[in-house]
């Protein structure tokens, strides 16, 4: 049984797709969710969904190796980024080569690095008048968004389109692709 641990820091609807994806699943669970925001609602999600979610700060991350100590404790196969903002520590990408991916809301490399999360995002894409977008799901390194890219999937961005419309798009390919592409790398 593969084992999976999700950082994330805000709803945590990606981390609850991937709970329920692989609820029940023979070859992987979500073991674990791991949260830099003591207010996130991906903590009532997990307790909804009877999975461990932890809380860590900043000391506990990068100054520390307390966090490092949790997934060495949980034995991690794969650790998903879903949503999680701050930058990834080096102790732990060393400690886990290859096996730390996250899902941007753009295809990169356009619309990465840091301060590009989120609505922020989406606002740059309209800005921009992209006619298209989408996700990529990639490795994670030491710089923001600059990881190997795994997998893209690519939606149109209509002229009409409001950050909020990109928004309800990006999250609809993030729902359809990002436990298809957990599964496979598991494998």
């Amino acid at each position: 049984m593969k084992r999976i641990v999700i950082f994330a820091s805000g709803s945590g609807s990606n981390a609850e797709n991937l709970i329920k994806f692989f609820h029940n699943r023979k070859n992987a669970s979500v073991i674990q969710v791991l949260t830099n925001n003591p207010h996130a609602k991906v903590i009532d999600r997990c307790n909804k969904l009877q999975v461990s979610c932890l809380s860590f700060n900043k000391i506990a991350l990068n100054k520390t190796n307390d966090v490092l100590n949790i997934l060495n404790a949980s034995n991690p196969d794969l650790i998903v980024l879903a949503g999680f903002l701050w930058k990834f520590p080096e102790t732990i990408l060393n400690a886990y080569p290859n096996k730390v991916i996250n899902v941007h809301p753009a295809l990169l490399p356009k619309f990465g690095g840091k301060g590009m999360y989120g609505m922020h995002v989406h606002e740059a894409v309209v800005s921009n008048k992209e006619t298209e977008t989408g996700i990529t799901i990639h490795y994670v390194n030491e710089n923001y968004d600059e990881g190997a890219t795994i997998f893209q999937a690519k939606c149109k961005v209509l002229v009409t389109d409001t950050a909020e419309d990109v928004a309800k798009k990006i999250h609809l390919l993030e729902m359809e692709h990002f436990p298809k592409v957990v599964q496979r790398l598991l494998k």
